[in-house]
């Protein structure tokens, strides 16, 4: 019998797992995770940028940064980060910037004073004559299992918004951006490439999941359920993750918020009686050495959620 496929956290575990600290492992984990969308698939025109797999040289780098993190924690700055998006976008000038790569990141274009056109996410050094313009993305959706297998149907965990919404707004207006006479003025070189970096994770009713054109094969997942639906979940121990960890997989040499299933059941019912907020949870389980680690994760949504999910469906298609 063939050894069951590793996962993408038992992956990321064994290549990663001896980076300690939180910042230093989200960096990792945006360098490795594998993009959300397939690069190769005509449906995005060659418009999806890509980093590869980290080589021996940047896993050396993250090294070293883990056992240093003053300079990556200069560039983060003293703010305490609430947005999930800034904060990778922050990794990932470090990352660029670091590697001679960065030319511009978060660079507003505004007509006049008062009028914002719009914002290089980043702009790259690409080659003598130009630069590349890449809109960086990191997006977390679930399935609506009864919207059928569109982008639309990949929504964001308050429904406000989903893939098919965010990738027209990238390819309609973001991406070109650069042909903009008030974003001319500002560049130091023509935009030669425009095209979207988009990491996430998506989860699947039931934890499994439809093949989906222009979806990459070996996305990161996880799966969704009701909060009356987790007696079925694997696992006897939990994580309720604060946002900034939702990117990397969770490893750690102690967490004292760890919950058992009615612990969990508990405490998401009284958050859910003022919030209607999914909660990202990881299963975890003990690792050699007492460390923490992330088997698998997934929202847990308010019991609700279905028929506000089909609410958004009728009045879009209205």
């Amino acid at each position: 019998m063939d050894a069951p496929a590793e996962t993408y956290q038992q992956g990321f575990h064994r290549r990663w797992g001896h980076l300690r600290r939180a910042r230093v492992r989200a960096l990792a984990w945006l360098l490795d995770a594998p993009d959300l969308l397939d690069a190769d698939d005509p449906l995005w025109a060659g418009r999806i940028a890509t980093l590869g797999q980290p080589g021996p040289e940047v896993a050396d780098w993250l090294g070293r940064i883990d056992l240093d993190p003053a300079p990556l924690d200069e560039a983060l700055g003293g703010k305490i980060h609430t947005r999930l998006g800034l904060y990778a976008e922050k990794l990932l000038a470090f990352y660029f910037a670091q590697h001679g790569r960065l030319v511009a990141h978060g660079l507003q274009v505004r007509a006049s004073r008062n009028d914002t056109i719009g914002e290089f996410d980043f702009l790259l050094e690409d080659g003598p004559d130009a630069v590349e313009h890449i809109e960086f993305a990191t997006k977390f959706y679930l399935l609506d299992g009864e919207g059928g297998q569109q982008f639309d149907a990949l929504v964001g965990p308050n429904l406000a918004d989903s893939l098919g919404l965010k990738m027209r707004k990238v390819f309609e207006r973001q991406l070109s951006l650069g042909e903009h006479p008030a974003a001319q003025a500002l560049l130091p070189r023509p935009v030669g490439k425009a095209r979207a970096l988009v990491k996430g994770w998506l989860f699947y009713p039931s934890g499994s999941w439809p093949a989906m054109r222009g979806i990459a094969a070996g996305h990161c997942r996880g799966f969704w359920c009701a909060l009356d639906e987790i007696d079925g979940l694997a696992g006897e121990e939990f994580l309720v993750l604060p946002r900034l960890q939702w990117l990397a997989p969770f490893r750690a040499a102690s967490a004292t918020w760890m919950l058992n299933r009615a612990q969990l059941h508990a405490e998401l019912s009284a958050q859910f009686e003022t919030s209607s907020t999914p909660v990202l949870v990881s299963t975890v389980r003990y690792a050699p050495g007492q460390m923490i680690e992330e088997i698998e994760r997934g929202f847990i949504v308010p019991n609700d959620w279905r028929e506000r999910a089909a609410a958004r469906r009728m009045v879009k298609a209205v």
